[in-house]
C-alpha cells in the first residue's frame, strides 16, 4: 500500500522531502508532480523500478525514457552536449521542455532508446521538483503518468491514488496538476528540432 505525503505545492515541507527521497533510494517507485504533469520516479539505476513503471504504462521496449536532473553540470555526465545545446538548454530551463540528446556511457543502456541510443532530459519548473532533486542530488528516472488506453495524463491525486496505491510506494498530492505536454526538443542530428511542440516556447526555433 503506497504512502500518501500531502506536500505543499510552493512551499514543500523539508521533512515530507527527505522522507521521500528515502523512499526513492530504498527502492521505491513514486508518483510526484512537475511543471506538466503528474509522474512516475524511481532511482535511475533501479531496475525492478524501472520495470514496474514500465509494466504499469505498458511501455514498448523502444519508448524514449527521460532522467529529470538538478542542473546543466549533471545532465553533461549523462548527455553528450555540445556548445549550442547548452546554450540553449541554459535559456529554455527550468521549464517544460524535454531535451532528446545522445546518452554517455554513465547512462545505462536500459534507459537508452534501443536504436538511437539517445535519452530524455528535463530540468522542471516545479518546487517540489526541484526540492526532490536537491535532495536526493542524482538524476531521477521519470516518465508520464499516463494509463494503458489513455491519451491524457492523470491530473487529480484521489484518484491516482484510488488507481495505483497498491502498485507504487508513495504518492505525492500537490493538488490538481492540469497535463500540458512539454515541448520535445531534439539533437539527435546536432541541430535542435522541436520534435514536439507543448506548452514551452523556443523562439530561435519557431
Amino acid at each position: 500500500m503506497a504512502q500518501y505525503f500531502q506536500i505543499h505545492p510552493d512551499n514543500p515541507q523539508p521533512r515530507l522531502i527527505r522522507r521521500s527521497v528515502e523512499i526513492i533510494r530504498q527502492g521505491g517507485v513514486i508518483v510526484y508532480p512537475t511543471d506538466s504533469s503528474y509522474a512516475f520516479g524511481c532511482q535511475m539505476d533501479n531496475k525492478s523500478g524501472l520495470d514496474r513503471i514500465r509494466q504499469i504504462r505498458q511501455l514498448e521496449e523502444d519508448h524514449h525514457f527521460t532522467l529529470v536532473c538538478r542542473d546543466l553540470s549533471q545532465i553533461s555526465t549523462f548527455a553528450k552536449i555540445n556548445n549550442e545545446a547548452f546554450r540553449l538548454i541554459k535559456s529554455l530551463t527550468p521549464g517544460p521542455y524535454t531535451f532528446i540528446l545522445k546518452a554517455t556511457r554513465e547512462t545505462p543502456r536500459r534507459l537508452q532508446h534501443a536504436k538511437r541510443k539517445t535519452i530524455g532530459i528535463r530540468l522542471p519548473d516545479n518546487p517540489i521538483t526541484l526540492a526532490l532533486m536537491a535532495e536526493l542530488n542524482e538524476p531521477l528516472f521519470s516518465s508520464t503518468l499516463i494509463l494503458p488506453g489513455e491519451e491524457d495524463a492523470m491530473s487529480d491525486p484521489e484518484d491516482i491514488r484510488d488507481r495505483l496505491e497498491k502498485e507504487v510506494d508513495l504518492i505525492i498530492d500537490a493538488g490538481i496538476v492540469p497535463y500540458t505536454p512539454t515541448t520535445i526538443v531534439g539533437f539527435m542530428e546536432d541541430t535542435p528540432e522541436i520534435v514536439r511542440q507543448g506548452s514551452g516556447v523556443v523562439p530561435s526555433l519557431q
